[in-house]
């Protein structure tokens, strides 16, 4: 009940994972990413610890399909779940349960997977891939550009009502994190629109993190 990409920018080194479903909550149980490793996602009958056992795997000096491989053997009931990963190398990998949940497929090229399941055709994934490659620009705003392809080729069978984005670069958080855990409209569109106001204030929070004395104005009333 679920479509995703995970993907590298290849000019900044950033991985980002974007996600919609169905179900509420999606990017709490299945978006993961760490600076310079990779981007995980682990959807359809979500094993939350999944996302951080590929994660390890890459980290150690594995690459996607290794780290995918490891969920086939050692994961829970692998049967059931669905994986996608993107190395620190651009390498991809996918892994599949027979019983994923209704439609079906997964798509992928150097630097980003996609795979969704409940899917109104088996296109969608594909399409998110074209998304992707057809994009340009900050990363954030390649991963709306491909999620948004994948809703106008179909997306998931019902309506979705959740999604996220997750952005990692060079420090041990999140630069983005961005999720709609509930709405009766389109989550897709409410993330981009968070995106919008989040992205030009990106570098200025990772600033005040790392030093405050640097830090600019938050232009809220108060903060003079």
């Amino acid at each position: 009940m679920t479509f995703s990409l995970v993907a590298r920018c290849p000019e900044t080194g950033m991985f980002g994972i974007a996600i919609s479903s169905s179900s509420p909550a999606v990017a709490a149980r299945c978006a993961y990413a760490r600076a310079g490793v990779g981007a995980v996602a682990s959807q359809n009958v979500t094993d939350p610890t999944l996302g951080p056992l590929v994660l390890d795997t890459m980290a150690a000096g594995g690459d996607a399909a290794s780290a995918v491989e490891r969920v086939r053997k050692e994961g829970s009931f692998p049967e059931y779940r669905q994986v996608l990963a993107v190395d620190a190398r651009g390498g991809t990998a996918i892994h599949s349960g027979p019983n994923a949940l209704g439609t079906w497929s997964e798509a992928q090229a150097q630097n980003v997977a996609s795979g969704g399941n409940l899917l109104a055709n088996p296109g969608v994934p594909q399409a998110i891939v074209d998304g992707w490659l057809a994009s340009s620009g900050h990363i954030g705003d390649r991963l709306i550009a491909a999620l948004r392809a994948g809703l106008a080729a179909g997306g998931e069978a019902g309506p979705v009502h959740s999604a996220g984005m997750m952005i990692v670069d060079k420090v041990s958080w999140p630069v983005a994190d961005l999720r709609c855990d509930w709405t009766e409209d389109c989550p897709i569109e409410a993330i981009a629109t968070a995106w919008q106001v989040y992205k030009p204030q990106l570098e200025a929070y990772v600033t005040r993190a790392l030093d405050p004395r640097e830090a600019p104005s938050y232009g809220v009333p108060g903060d003079e």
